[in-house]
């Protein structure tokens, strides 16, 4: 236990990167073309570290593509800009329905962890979010064939005591099994582990931000940029805010 601890420690004091995870922000009702805003942010939300965008960490993952599919499945990539601690996008609803948001990041560097008995690998992340512009959800498109993600398909709006069901897809299929972390602040998290279905539910109890994180370890070694890694570290997360952003 001891040994497990002390490897957690010099992850997340090592490297940033590593443990650090990028999310999307945008208010989950939308409104028929009312402008609507959005925030990607990386840190880690439930220890209150909110990277800044000309920080060299945020730097490390800032090469990422953001894109929007409508209800009637048309994907635009949406343009972003710098500011503080987040890049900024919007968009503007044309269309009733389900909205989703996709974030995809294959593009960093390898990382070496052997001294800590993790091995050589590359990182990857995918992260997603919701806009509804109606009173009736659908789930969320899916938008990673080629590594992990999260899919919505709770089939009421978020609230308070309101229960959400994730459904956790690797390469378009049920992930079983697989251990997801939900953070909200102040140090607080709950660990689920999903069934043969690569699903999940749990209830929101407050009204506040939710961002939930899945990892997988891909075992398949590869060369990136000139070096050799063991296996791709896939890293999904979603977020669920019952918060003004």
């Amino acid at each position: 236990m001891k040994k497990i601890i002390t490897l957690l420690v010099l992850l997340l004091s090592t490297s940033p990167i590593f443990s650090h995870y990028l999310w999307i922000e945008a208010a989950p009702q939308g409104q028929l073309n009312q402008e609507h805003q959005i925030k990607v942010r990386f840190g880690e939300y439930t220890y209150g570290v909110i990277e800044k965008v000309q920080g060299d960490a945020f730097k490390g993952v800032s090469n990422f593509s953001l894109w929007l599919i409508a209800p009637d499945g048309t994907k635009t990539t949406l343009p972003i800009s710098a500011k503080d601690d987040f890049y900024a996008a919007s968009f503007t609803p044309n269309q009733k329905g389900t909205y989703t948001l996709a974030l995809d990041n294959k593009d960093m560097k390898v990382l070496d962890f052997t001294q800590y008995d993790f091995g050589i690998f590359k990182p990857q992340y995918h992260a997603k979010a919701k806009v509804v512009v109606d009173k009736k959800p659908a789930a969320i498109a899916k938008t990673n064939v080629d590594g992990i993600e999260i899919i919505d398909v709770s089939p009421d709006p978020y609230g308070v005591s309101k229960e959400v069901s994730l459904q956790l897809l690797f390469k378009g299929k049920p992930l079983a099994e697989n251990e997801v972390s939900i953070f909200v602040s102040d140090l607080w998290s709950k660990k689920l582990s999903t069934d043969q279905d690569g699903k999940i539910s749990f209830q929101l109890p407050w009204p506040t931000k939710y961002t939930v994180e899945a990892t997988y370890n891909e075992t398949v070694p590869g060369t990136y940029k000139g070096l050799d890694y063991e296996f791709i570290w896939h890293c999904a997360t979603y977020c669920i805010p019952l918060k003004k952003q």
